[in-house]
């Protein structure tokens, strides 16, 4: 069973992300009548991009997922893709919430939103999952790649998503973005970014893979069932696209790589105990994912696909530091992410040039 502790962490709606309930209230009953009545609204403190609320209604929860307010960066904070892309995988098997609602209209509360069904369960985002027994987690690394796999696995043409990204060249144009997106919330060298950023394009490896990527699958946006150790959902799908199944396995893959009981942008499992704590090595935990997804194992270029999967968590952790500064970001802990991307800019660059 999945521990209690692990419930997702509720606090006051931020000042910055305070919601017009009465308006809100408003626009539901036109459009969400099963939710009547009064709102009152908490904040889920994780996440760092898009503020997310739990909602209450006539003694129903739910789930409002928001753009933040502000200046945003280009292409960013696509909550319409992650409203479509639930809504599309809840015929394909991926444990994903019930999409309800999706209001592109910024009259209402300022941006646009979408109402999602909220799912019961806790969420860790510590992947050495504390409090819980060697086979819970064991069972929960095994249901994590089966799940990727799951996912990787759809034909995204059946399911009408042949428009849901471009069809090839998803880690050339991954980095261009990823170099693009950092030097736009750029707010000092780091040495390690501008040498990642010339040496990951000369070093793509060769062959191509198309398929649904979530972007961003790790143990903090899987919420955990509070009865069994499996995924109940896969949450915050806002980098989804068509790409290379690969960018999604190393992304899985970098608590391995990050320091053990740090309070990072990533938190990770790096010289923690691994056969004690029930969770599979890196090899094995890839092997898992290779038998779930039909592909041999043993995978060329692996140390590439981290590397660049650790530079575009870099550039992520260096835009939520940009928007700390214009004070718009999603969490309080966002001021310091600027050490949090030289960090993992210097554990990228390690990477190739140690």
């Amino acid at each position: 069973m999945a521990d209690s502790r692990h419930q997702p962490s509720l606090t006051e709606v931020r000042a910055q992300h305070v919601l017009d309930l009465g308006r809100l209230a408003d626009y539901f009953s036109q459009h969400l009548p099963q939710f009547p009545g009064a709102l009152s609204a908490r904040q889920f403190k994780d996440g760092q991009s898009n503020p997310t609320y739990l909602l209450a209604s006539g003694g129903q929860n739910f789930v409002l997922r928001k753009k933040p307010p502000g200046d945003l960066l280009p292409g960013a904070h696509r909550i319409e893709r992650e409203f479509r892309i639930i809504s599309a995988l809840a015929d394909h098997g991926v444990p994903v919430p019930d999409a309800l609602h999706l209001c592109e209209d910024d009259t209402i509360i300022g941006t646009p939103f979408y109402v999602m069904a909220h799912v019961e369960g806790g969420v860790c985002q510590d992947p050495a999952l504390p409090g819980m027994a060697p086979d819970e987690r064991s069972a929960i690394y095994a249901d994590m790649a089966n799940v990727m796999a799951q996912l990787h696995g759809i034909d995204w043409k059946a399911a009408g998503l042949s428009d849901y990204g471009k069809h090839e060249n998803y880690i050339a144009r991954q980095i261009a973005l990823w170099s693009r997106q950092y030097e736009a919330a750029k707010t000092g060298v780091i040495a390690e970014m501008d040498a990642l950023m010339r040496w990951l394009p000369e070093n793509i490896p060769p062959g191509d893979e198309t398929c649904l990527v979530h972007g961003d699958f790790r143990l903090g946006n899987l919420i955990l069932d509070p009865e069994a150790a499996r995924i109940a959902a896969v949450l915050d799908w806002e980098l989804s696209t068509l790409g290379h199944p690969l960018t999604d396995l190393a992304y899985n893959c970098l608590p391995y790589y990050l320091p053990a009981g740090e309070d990072a942008v990533l938190p990770g499992i790096a010289g923690a105990d691994l056969d004690a704590l029930g969770i599979p090595s890196e090899d094995a935990h890839i092997g898992a994912y290779c038998r779930a997804a039909g592909r041999a194992d043993g995978i060329a270029d692996w140390s590439f696909y981290i590397t660049f999967s650790m530079f575009r968590l870099a550039s992520i952790a260096q835009g939520v530091y940009a928007r700390a500064l214009q004070g718009n970001a999603s969490s309080a802990k966002a001021k310091d992410y600027d050490k949090r991307a030289i960090k993992l800019a210097k554990i990228a660059w390690a990477l190739q040039a140690g």
